[in-house]
């Protein structure tokens, strides 16, 4: 589990392609202090599993389903990504909960500037933008960001100038790809209330009657 606010931004020092899958050694420091081996990282937002360490660099192993849910088909040698260790129990929550489960990818469509604030709208599908609401979080490349606005084909954030200069954020132009993963308690809400399978006994109606909704 992850909080979506960046510790470091890493370089992808070499990318090992199989057939499907790869292998990404990313350069780092201070995502290294007090890190071990089979430690959990989340790199632009996706969580691996730290394979080999050394000490200014780790290796990860990325799976054929990752690859096919995010950006990683475009890392190459020398690309900046998003570092942040995982969240310990004692830590605060600066962001909000995140899995480091990719759930898909969308495009920036456009960039805009409004005095110290950076505006991206991000074009994404049905499939996300479902369980994106106003003023809710969303993880972008992992950065844990507020939703200014959602319509039927996009969505909008508001970047800090702290955010600006700690992330990869700003590196991306219109028309790029970016990681997406939704706020998971919408996920858990819609399988709770449309049944799924599980008999739980929550509606909307229950819902809104404990002043949920």
């Amino acid at each position: 589990m992850f909080t979506g606010i960046i510790e470091e931004i890493g370089a992808v020092s070499s990318v090992r392609r199989g057939g499907k899958a790869i292998a990404l050694e990313v350069k780092a420091q201070r995502v290294l202090e007090g890190t071990r081996v089979g430690d959990s990282i989340a790199v632009n937002g996706v969580c691996l599993t730290i394979t080999t360490l050394h000490e200014d660099r780790f290796t990860v192993d990325v799976m054929p389903e990752t690859m096919n849910r995010t950006t990683f088909h475009r890392l190459k040698s020398g690309s900046r990504v998003n570092l942040e260790r995982a969240l310990r129990l004692s830590d605060r929550l600066g962001g909000h909960l995140v899995t480091g489960h990719i759930d898909g990818t969308g495009r920036i469509l456009a960039r805009r500037k409004e005095e110290n604030a950076e505006w991206l709208r991000i074009e994404a599908g049905t499939d996300i933008l479902r369980y994106i609401v106003e003023k809710g979080s969303v993880a972008i490349d992992g950065i844990s960001l507020t939703v200014v606005d959602v319509n039927d084909s996009s969505l909008t954030v508001s970047i800090i100038p702290l955010t600006q200069e700690e992330t990869t954020i700003l590196s991306k132009l219109a028309g790029e790809e970016v990681n997406i993963e939704c706020d998971i308690i919408g996920k858990y809400v819609e399988k709770l209330t449309k049944g799924g399978g599980i008999r739980s006994g929550v509606t909307l109606e229950t819902l809104a009657r404990n002043g949920f909704i």
